[in-house]
């Protein structure tokens, strides 16, 4: 066994991933599968929405002028001659004294060019009495006035929300441009580990890494392609790391310099290990690199430390093949310190912390190897390099666990 002979910076780690993580190529997906992923380019309607002009309220299609001087006390009496409704036209023309009844995004019948509301109508044997002017165009949409032919309704890299989609199908489009989604092959090593459900021996925990690093995979919009549960023998994870088919790898445990760390060594011999070893707590036993095309994280085994590491840079290259942004998915605010952040100079410290009346207070108990702190805690605070922690009083950015 050895210690690092160096660590890199958070920074140093990140521009390496920044470098490495681009946007993956571009496919056609349904438009039913189109919510939360990213356009792989701009949307330009070919039609205009509407395609006519229509009623945008229930009631009487009629001549604007011809309602002039209407009121309560002077009502105006139209002729009924036709109706239309929602995708069935009138062929009826309206000229002097005449309305067609109209519901609402039923086509405008030629000659009209104002609705006047039932609410303000009388109708009986055929006719329609007004008890209210109309302005032209009152209660008419026109043509091209939701989108317009040639618009660009959507820009590239936008991830599609609801409303986004829907405004996709208005225009007809049954297939949408996305960017590729990262495909993710998650290894988890250790003689140690059994599966939840399974007899544990004496001496086993139970494997949860790969719960976890699922869960945050879906989250930045990837997709697992495998999850391969390995012992710590460098034959079954060379195998797991070179075969084909994922865009990153993501690899839980054995990620340091014990005598059973295969992993780093591995990468540097089938690939580049760029870097082994990072000025962070916790997560310190980080190793990042590439195999041909494919991005290697190495996650240290202790779960909070593979939380850690997969956030700040696993997660980031994830969400930026996606065509995601690299920023963290984690709501943030800025809030007061109630009792001090400790940190020292020269690492990058990821603080667990609890909110009280009185501000944040960091967890009582925040190992790498207690998982159970990430749920009791609220939400975490990053200490930069240069802090020696944070004094009471002062304010700092807090992420959020809650993503509301």
């Amino acid at each position: 066994m050895r210690g690092f002979a160096a660590r890199s910076t958070v920074d140093e780690a990140i521009d390496w991933v920044d470098e490495h993580a681009l946007p993956l190529g571009s496919t056609n997906v349904p438009i039913g599968d189109a919510h939360g992923r990213v356009l792989a380019e701009d949307v330009v309607s070919t039609l205009n929405v509407p395609a006519f002009d229509r009623s945008a309220m229930d009631g009487y299609a009629v001549r604007a002028e011809e309602t002039s001087g209407a009121g309560m006390y002077n009502p105006l009496s139209f002729r009924v001659i036709g109706q239309s409704l929602p995708g069935q036209a009138s062929d009826a023309v309206v000229k002097t004294g005449a309305a067609v009844r109209i519901m609402t995004g039923a086509p405008m019948p030629a000659g009209a060019d104002a609705v006047v509301p039932v609410e303000v109508t009388r109708e009986a044997d055929g006719q329609v009495e007004i008890t209210e002017a109309t302005a032209v165009g009152k209660h008419v949409g026109r043509v091209g006035e939701d989108i317009a032919v040639g618009t660009t309704v959507l820009p590239a890299g936008r991830r599609l929300r609801p409303q986004d989609v829907a405004v996709l199908a208005s225009l007809g489009i049954a297939e949408v441009p996305v960017i590729s989604q990262p495909r993710v092959r998650i290894v988890v090593t250790g003689d140690e580990l059994a599966q939840p459900g399974d007899e544990r021996e004496e001496h086993q925990i139970y494997e949860a890494n790969s719960f976890l690093l699922r869960g945050l995979v879906l989250r930045d919009g990837g997709v697992v392609t495998s999850i391969d549960f390995l012992p710590d023998d460098r034959e079954s994870i060379l195998s797991a790391l070179t075969k084909s088919g994922a865009d990153v790898v993501l690899v839980s445990g054995g990620s340091s310099v014990g005598a059973e760390d295969h992993a780093p060594s591995l990468v540097a011999d089938a690939g580049k290990l760029a870097i082994h070893g990072i000025a962070m707590r916790p997560s310190s036993p980080t190793g990042i690199g590439r195999i041909d095309d494919t991005l290697v994280f190495l996650l240290p085994g202790n779960p909070v430390s593979c939380l850690c590491a997969y956030d700040f840079f696993a997660g980031r290259a994830i969400r930026q093949l996606g065509g995601r942004s690299p920023d963290w998915p984690y709501h943030r605010t800025t809030e007061m310190v109630a009792r001090k952040l400790v940190s020292v100079v020269g690492r990058s410290d990821y603080c667990r912390v609890r909110l009280t009346e009185n501000g944040i207070v960091p967890l009582a108990v925040s190992g790498a190897s207690i998982l159970s702190s990430t749920t009791r805690a609220d939400g975490f605070v990053i200490l930069s390099p240069e802090s020696e922690g944070i004094a009471p009083g002062k304010s700092v950015d807090v992420y959020w666990y809650d993503q509301s």
